[in-house]
């Protein structure tokens, strides 16, 4: 374009900063591991001869500089001792060259630092990143930067009224404004909407301009990144340094950024068609027989279900590769019985090797040297179900390639699919929940060399994934790989699906499932769904109808429950639930064909496959925060995920434009609402018991919603539904097209696609005309197919018609009985609902049920849920005596006040629980008006009926608080106080547990100090009420517990302790 500038790489500094380079040789070699490792374990490696230290040493050259970043010249080893000199902070404009294609730009803070970058582990091919193009286009947004004591602090300004998105896997809400999160793998069972750390890492954000572009912002580091967008309209980023900052747009929609994305990192890989059935899961069918009988029972009862999945408890003692020899002595016979009824089988396996001569798969490993390690070389010991167990070394090609060699023999069982779990990697007694950051990992050269795990931490899953999928496609490589990740990046997609990891079964859950599965498809993880019903908990009827008719409409759909839990198969919860799951999973059957081309166009496009609302109007402000409903394409899906709101309740908000409802005379109040866009075609099919039923002969209906211009376009992908002959053309893509003229509707093949010739089979065209009413006509497939439109009066008719018919079935359908109260008895208001107590600084739920918990305090200044947990277990408890979950942490809590109506006015709820021998244990939560910022409670054990023959007084009894608060950054959180004799004290993880009695306790309040948040969490008490204080660090959790004396009560003498919690900020 001639006149217009050509922009490239610029190599000088940024913002007036001089480079500084010192350069040690081991920091040019990255099999060099650390300042704390001896040398030896670098000479003494198999892979470090000469020549390939030449080559590190050649590659490194541009990578493996010191250089100034901040207040400290740091080494370019993550997070080992470094060398350090003093200077100026730097900041300034991050420097820019285009990348890739046009729009998409790469950020440094300066020349060296682009040189002195890692390699990325997001991009498919790491050299588009390092490659810059011509380009006549320059940044519209140019981030600025501050490097500051080895953080690169990165932050982008955009037009107000710009709405933020991704983030990869986050709970809470859709549009992520004023939320901030961390990238850091882990194992977050029972999370909350407030949780800022999950299974897998996303620092990616999609923001939506105010105009409707997009703008795609990805910071392209693996180490723990904070990713702040607290303040409105901006984008923060904190990491270690340095890292580049990749921007995509701004385009002209989000779906044109989605696509740029995947040509960065890659698209979903293609899922054979099964696996976009039904699939169903419990921890665990602990024998063949139990698996068989599951089958049995779907096929009995005409439920579709493609496969039946085997959690850990399948193994030998929990060792991976390994079957139990008497609950599954014969893995091939169970998975061909399965085969025979249409099923397939999904098993589980755990990077934690069992520790143990003799265990063929850990002698294979030590002798292949493929365990991570230690700092002093040793093998890595951690503690996962197994008992003590190595680690594979995923970062490592050997290692990959060995355990895709195992993955190779063990798919010889009758493997279908394989579930890689506790990849984060979680580690039990460790209050981090994974292996120290100290560990080494050999890395390969093009991944970054030899690194401690804070490096590698957030890849290790999706590199497990990676070696599994390889390890699958070597075993068959006429079939596609299923592999199931819980830990993942960004790119995981090219290797695995996922899911949303250990929910709860409740309602809170399964309205965050939606806004879940829409951000990892927002972050290119396309094939995700949630434990339907939910994991950790007893799901009620009505919840798991409810959500299986949501979750049979998500992009992975499968049911799964924790053990100890009741049965969670969908003919567990009586009849009525039994048939809006079968309702349901029909549903999902028919729509597998419109499912499976979604998955073709994303996999060969980069198009997402579910979407928010918005999508459909991006410039519409009113659609960016809809959370009830989502995008399957051009279906739209609209929800209820409130108890007391079924479908003939809901208000839905559609987009502008033409959406037509429709169903397949299947309307239930439990099931959600579907409407088709106005100039969309729809390919459905039979609604087949499991995927291998179908056939390319079958009917095939198209729905069709014409738009105000009178046409519309529709897409059918077929082939094989497995295997890669699609890849060579054995495909048939299929283009519908329907037009309007002088009131005939004509519907026609518009172009074709692929070698596959077109099946002989019925064509069913149904004509959408408004109110679910439908026009239609029989063809055959292939020819052109004409409906002739009634007068309007006659449509109008049709419509009103339809919709009495459809009024009608809902009225006579029978809705899911909502058992939602756990007991009534005596008119005690007894429910397993929470109920919140909330003001401008605190929002808490409370569970009026068994032990009367506290299961969720957040603080919403800072958006930081400081404890949450289930409502059987855990949160915050109280007990009667010094006994660990003694009287008062199981019994029935009834409400006797609450004050719960008046906003801005105080809030308060008084529980009482029956604890035996005429005693209550009472609990008043209260938010004060004049103080919100304060949350209290006042707890009592008070005698109501203590008998005279005992002169009044009851049995000892010791009133024990037992808050239990999650640790959302272990390594940098401690306990601080001053004892009433006046020391201080920071008390670290690693202590353990601490009693602190007489003079050594806190003097009225102790803080727990999250140093990453800068945050503090505290405690105040009233030193007369507590005889002691118990600090207990758990698996990332810390208990901060309070005591009384113990002693007998009388009415008289209640023991009694006051104490109140507050948030501050930590300079």
């Amino acid at each position: 374009m001639e006149g217009s500038p050509v922009w490239i790489s610029r190599v000088s500094g940024g913002g007036g900063a001089v480079g500084i380079t010192l350069t040690p040789v081991q920091d040019r070699i990255p099999n060099f591991c650390t300042i704390n490792a001896p040398l030896s374990l670098f000479l003494s490696s198999p892979t470090s001869t000469p020549a390939l230290v030449a080559s590190i040493i050649r590659f490194r050259k541009r990578r493996h500089y010191q250089k100034l970043t901040g207040r400290r010249l740091i080494s370019k080893m993550a997070d080992y001792e470094r060398n350090t000199i003093t200077a100026d902070v730097i900041s300034g404009n991050m420097v820019f060259q285009p990348i890739l294609e046009d729009r998409v730009f790469r950020f440094d803070c300066s020349g060296n630092d682009r040189d002195a970058s890692y390699p990325s582990l997001s991009f498919v091919n790491r050299k588009d990143r390092e490659t810059p193009i011509m380009s006549h286009n320059g940044p519209i947004y140019t981030p600025i930067y501050q490097c500051l004591i080895g953080q690169q602090i990165v932050k982008l300004e955009l037009p107000v009224g710009t709405s933020f998105y991704g983030t990869g896997e986050v709970s809470g809400q859709l549009e992520r404004t004023g939320k901030r999160i961390f990238t850091w793998n882990t194992d977050a069972w029972g999370y909350g909407p407030g949780t800022t750390s999950l299974y897998q890492s996303h620092p990616w954000v999609l923001a939506v301009l105010p105009n409707g572009e997009a703008l795609g912002v990805l910071a392209d580091t693996t180490q723990r990144c904070e990713v702040d967008l607290r303040k409105a309209s901006t984008i923060q980023f904190v990491a270690p340094s340095s890292y580049p900052v990749i921007t995509f747009g701004p385009f002209t929609s989000p779906t044109a950024v989605l696509i740029s994305l995947s040509r960065a990192i890659g698209t979903v890989f293609m899922p054979p068609k099964w696996s976009l059935g039904y699939h169903q899961c419990r921890w665990s069918y602990d024998s063949a027989k139990k698996v068989l009988e599951i089958g049995r029972t779907f096929r009995e009862k005409g439920i579709p279900c493609d496969v039946i999945w085997m959690d850990i408890d399948y193994m030998d003692g929990f060792r991976c590769f390994t079957f139990d020899k008497e609950r599954f002595p014969n893995p091939k016979a169970l998975v061909k019985d399965l085969h025979d009824k249409g099923l397939k089988a999904v098993w589980m396996l755990d990077p934690g090797i069992k520790h143990e001569e003799g265990y063929f798969v850990h002698d294979s490993g030590s002798k292949s040297d493929v365990w991570v390690k230690n700092t002093d070389g040793t093998p890595f010991i951690g503690e996962v179900w197994p008992g003590p167990c190595v680690f594979p070394d995923f970062t490592q090609s050997k290692v990959r390639s060995w355990w895709a060699d195992m993955v190779k023999d063990y798919i010889a069982n009758g493997v279908d699919g394989i579930w890689n779990d506790m990849n984060e990697p979680a580690i039990f007694k460790s209050v981090t929940k994974t292996m120290p950051e100290s560990n080494i990992h050999h890395g390969d050269i093009e991944l970054g060399g030899c690194q401690n795990h804070s490096y590698y931490h957030n890849v290790y899953g999706m590199l497990m994934a990676r070696s599994t999928y390889e390890g699958m496609k070597l075993a068959d490589k006429n079939k596609r790989p299923f592999v199931l990740t819980r830990a993942g990046f960004i790119g995981s997609q090219r290797y695995a699906a996922t899911w949303t990891g250990d929910n709860l079964s409740n309602w809170e859950h399964l309205h965050m499932s939606i806004s879940m599965v829409l951000q990892l498809g927002l972050s290119g993880q396309h094939l995700s769904g949630p434990d339907i019903g939910g994991f950790a908990g007893n799901a009620t009827a009505k919840l798991f109808g409810r959500w299986m008719g949501i979750g049979a409409m998500f992009p992975f759909c499968r049911g799964h429950s924790e053990t100890d839990t009741a049965d969670h198969e969908p003919w567990s919860f009586g009849k009525e639930c039994e048939e809006v799951c079968r309702l349901a999973l029909n549903r999902r059957y028919r729509f597998i064909p419109h499912i499976y081309t979604l998955f073709y166009m994303a996999h060969k496009r980069g198009t997402p496959v579910a979407t928010p609302t918005f999508f459909a109007d991006p410039k519409d402000p009113c659609l960016r925060t809809l959370e009830s409903s989502f995008l399957l394409g051009p279906v739209l899906v609209y929800a209820s995920t409130m108890p007391d709101h079924s479908l003939d309740k809901l208000q839905c908000t559609l987009p502008k434009g033409i959406w037509l409802s429709f169903d397949f005379d299947d309307s239930h109040p439990d099931l959600p609402a579907l409407y088709l866009q106005g100039g969309s075609i729809l390919p459905l099919g039979p609604p087949h018991q499991h995927v291998g039923e179908s056939d390319p002969s079958d009917d095939l209906t198209l729905v069709v919603a014409l738009d105000k211009n009178g046409e519309a376009k529709g897409v059918l992908f077929e082939d094989d539904g497995d295997g890669y002959g699609f890849m060579k053309g054995e495909y048939l893509l299929t283009h519908y097209v329907a037009e309007l003229q002088m009131s005939v509707v004509t519907v026609r093949v518009s172009g074709t696609e692929g070698s596959w010739m077109r099946p002989k089979r019925l064509l069913h065209v149904q004509l959408l005309v408004g109110g679910g009413a439908m026009i239609d006509t029989w063809g055959m497939d292939g020819e052109v197919l004409q409906i002739k439109l009634p007068s309007e009066n006659e449509v109008s008719n049709m419509v009103s018609a339809s919709k009495e018919k459809y009024k009608a079935r809902l009225e006579c359908a029978k809705p899911i009985s909502d058992v939602e109260k756990i007991s009534e008895h005596k008119g005690i208001e007894l429910s397993g609902t929470p109920i919140e107590l909330k003001s401008s600084n605190w929002a808490v739920k409370v569970v009026p049920w068994i032990g009367g918990r506290i299961i969720s305090m957040t603080h919403l200044p800072s958006g930081i849920q400081w404890l949450h947990s289930r409502i059987e277990v855990n949160g915050y408890e109280e007990y009667s005596g010094p006994e660990y979950r003694s009287a008062g942490c199981s019994e029935e809590y009834k409400i006797i006040e609450r004050n719960l109506e008046h906003a801005g006015e105080e809030e308060s709820l008084l529980l009482e629980g029956d604890i035996g021998g005429g005693l209550v244990l009472q609990r008043k939560l209260t938010i004060c008006k004049d103080d919100p910022k304060v949350f209290q409670i006042n707890s009592n054990i008070i005698a109501h009926k203590v008998g005279a023959g005992s002169g009044g007084f009851s049995r000892l009894v010791c009133l024990r608080v037992h808050p239990m608060f999650s640790l959302l950054h272990p390594t940098e959180s401690f306990v601080s106080f001053t004892s009433i004799e006046g020391s201080k004290l920071e008390v670290l993880p690693e202590s353990g547990e601490q009693i602190y009695e007489g003079n050594n306790m806190p003097n009225g309040e102790w803080m727990l100090v999250d140093k990453c948040l800068g945050l503090g969490l505290v405690n105040r008490f009233n030193v007369d009420e507590v005889f002691k204080c118990v600090l207990h660090w758990g698996t990332g959790t810390v208990n901060l517990e309070l005591w009384s004396e113990e002693r007998p009560v009388s009415k008289e003498s209640p023991i009694s302790i006051s104490h109140e919690y507050q948030v501050i900020r930590i300079p």
